[in-house]
């Protein structure tokens, strides 16, 4: 057995939580210390038996891990993750990986230059579902990805809203809080965004935010993908609702991604291919086959992952430009959404490409 990795939360909210239980349960690691700003989390936190300290300084000044999860809001990322690398500890940020990519740009360049791993939670990539239907693709089963419907369909509650009323501002709507998710899977699967083209629906609720957006993302590589956002529909399309990831969420038997090829097309996450026989023919029979995929907890598998980069045994699966790239899309997201224009990723600063027909 390997010697343990010490690790240390940072943020001890929802997710934080489940990192600390998970940290605790696997052998490989070792839970050293938690950091929380809320008294009442903390208080909370002490019955995990370690460590607990309110701010990032004050525990690195007493515990010296060799890694750390990152899972407070977005706006601490920059700072906390400057801090970590800054002592050289390994990291691991919640996504999105900051607010900006250029906070964003100025993290990973951090770590490039410290030479420490750094590594971005979009969890779903190392979901046993996602990474069957990757193979999928790759191994040309589908033939030629030509295009991918992404749905991402739920309503949030008003008491979601009002005990965090940040969540009504601009800039807090599902664009920002929510795309990130499907974005980073639709580059997984696609390869790189060169450009973006949305429109967007204020709050009928009356916040200062959208709660509806849809958007056409151009590849690289020749794809097209479409993408729908909401928090105020009532429906069974959603990640959350289709992977069964997380207990938390009422699950369905439904899909919400359908990925199209010159020779099959995929749905996910039950992973179904279908094929015509013979070939390809809408009047020939079109069946489906049922694939098996891997159904350990993604975020079990992440920081296992996590265990193997800080001991050089792998490279970094979702690197800090990997969450960099995820989150220039969706800033063309929603640049291309505010202003009616096709946006051209990782160029948001330049002129538009073209203006959208009125």
């Amino acid at each position: 057995m390997p010697q343990t990795i010490a690790i240390a939360v940072v943020g001890y909210g929802l997710i934080g939580r489940r990192h600390a239980a998970i940290i605790q349960q696997l052998p490989e690691l070792e839970l050293c210390a938690v950091v929380e700003a809320s008294p009442e989390a903390r208080q909370d936190a002490a019955a995990l038996g370690v460590p607990v300290y309110e701010d990032l300084e004050a525990m690195l000044a007493e515990v010296t891990p060799q890694g750390a999860v990152v899972a407070t809001p977005t706006p601490g990322h920059p700072a906390q993750c400057l801090t970590l690398i800054g002592a050289g500890v390994s990291t691991l940020v919640e996504k999105p990986i900051a607010v900006t990519s250029i906070e964003a740009a100025n993290i990973t360049a951090a770590a490039r230059q410290a030479d420490v791993p750094l590594l971005v939670g979009h969890h779903r990539r190392y979901n046993g579902m996602v990474r069957a239907a990757k193979q999928v693709i790759d191994s040309g089963a589908i033939g030629e990805l030509r295009a991918v419907q992404s749905t991402c369909w739920f309503y949030k509650p008003d008491y979601y809203f009002d005990v965090a009323p940040w969540r009504t501002k601009h800039g807090a709507g599902p664009i920002s809080v929510n795309l990130v998710h499907d974005v980073d899977l639709l580059r997984y699967f696609c390869g790189e965004v060169e450009s973006v083209q949305a429109v967007s629906a204020p709050s009928r609720r009356g916040f200062e935010n959208e709660d509806l957006a849809m958007a056409i993302l151009r590849f690289a590589g020749g794809a097209i993908a479409t993408i729908s956002v909401s928090d105020s529909i009532v429906a069974p399309w959603s990640w959350e609702m289709t992977s069964r990831e997380n207990p938390a969420y009422p699950a369905t038997q439904e899909s919400c991604y359908l990925i199209g090829g010159s020779q099959g097309g995929l749905s996910l996450p039950d992973l179904r291919l279908w094929q015509h026989e013979g070939g390809p023919d809408w009047w020939s029979p079109i069946n489906a086959q049922s694939l098996t995929a891997d159904t350990q907890d993604p975020l079990v598998t992440q920081l296992q992952h996590f265990a193997k980069v800080i001991r050089g045994e792998e490279e970094p699966l979702v690197t800090g430009l990997e969450g960099l790239r995820s989150l220039e899309v969706v800033e063309a997201v929603a640049q291309s959404a505010e202003q009616g224009v096709e946006v051209s990723v990782g160029n948001q600063n330049s002129a538009p490409i073209r203006q959208v027909s009125a």
